[in-house]
């Protein structure tokens, strides 16, 4: 579960050593739940999207008090988990207790759009379409199913990527149609990656490591003073970090996670 929130939107190389500094500190859901919130999302470092560590020490509390401690195996139960959705709880009950379930992420979608549908990348949004193709490729044994779970999205990862896909080291290139059709380009616009320099997301995560990397709590302005390029972006991106929880203002006005 750790490593399907720190994997989201966040590559393995980045999140491997945090990942093990992680589970050396907290290597129970119990034992992440009985410290403070703020301490997850120091602990979280760089990785970005801070969020993700506010959630899962929000679903390591619900697991503590409702499931004695231990990840809960049901799907239903994973779903309804804070931060858990609809890929997280298909591959952790997948990966993690070798359950039948499609595991869709960017990966394993692209793939199962050039092997079957013929076109080099899926829609940009998950569509019925693609839940009832990835479900039909899953073998009828649970332990074949997350296996196939693993082998698509290693598959994806490795030799269908996004650019430059090696379709000579494809296992499955005869019976690609993708590949058969001349690997037409994609209709649609360019993708374009997400601008970060300058934005409130930076402005956020430079506020944010202040906090991080500080031994108490620190004063306002210190904090805005972080962000000198535009104060009234930084202002803004301090009271969004307030408004989500991932910064306390305490009664002296001064700051902490």
């Amino acid at each position: 579960m750790v490593s399907e929130f720190m994997l989201q939107q966040t590559p393995v190389a980045r999140v491997l050593p945090v990942w093990t500094a992680w589970l050396e500190r907290w290597p129970t859901p119990s034992a992440l739940a009985a410290e403070e919130p703020g301490e997850a999302v120091r602990a979280w470092g760089r990785l970005g999207y801070p969020r993700r560590a506010q959630r899962l020490h929000a679903a390591a509390t619900a697991i503590r008090d409702h499931h004695g401690g231990d990840v809960p195996a049901d799907h239903a139960a994973l779903l309804a988990l804070p931060g858990v959705g609809e890929y997280t709880a298909a591959a952790v009950a997948s990966f993690g207790f070798g359950q039948r379930h499609a595991v869709l992420d960017t990966n394993v979608r692209r793939v199962l759009a050039r092997l079957e549908g013929g076109v080099e990348f899926p829609a940009d949004h998950l569509t019925r379409a693609e839940r009832d193709r990835a479900a039909a490729w899953l073998p009828d044994d649970d332990l074949a199913a997350a296996t196939w779970a693993a082998a698509s999205m290693e598959l994806g990862a490795l030799v269908c990527t996004a650019t430059n896909p090696d379709c000579g080291a494809c296992p499955v290139r005869r019976d690609c149609a993708w590949l058969a059709a001349g690997r037409p380009a994609h209709a649609g616009p360019p993708r374009r990656g997400q601008a970060y320099a300058g934005t409130d997301r930076q402005c956020r995560g430079v506020l944010l490591g202040v906090l991080r990397e500080a031994s108490g709590p620190v004063a306002a302005d210190d904090v805005l003073a972080a962000w000198p390029v535009d104060p009234s972006q930084a202002s803004r991106a301090l009271d969004s970090l307030l408004t989500d929880a991932l910064v306390r203002r305490l009664p002296d006005g001064s700051l902490t996670l």
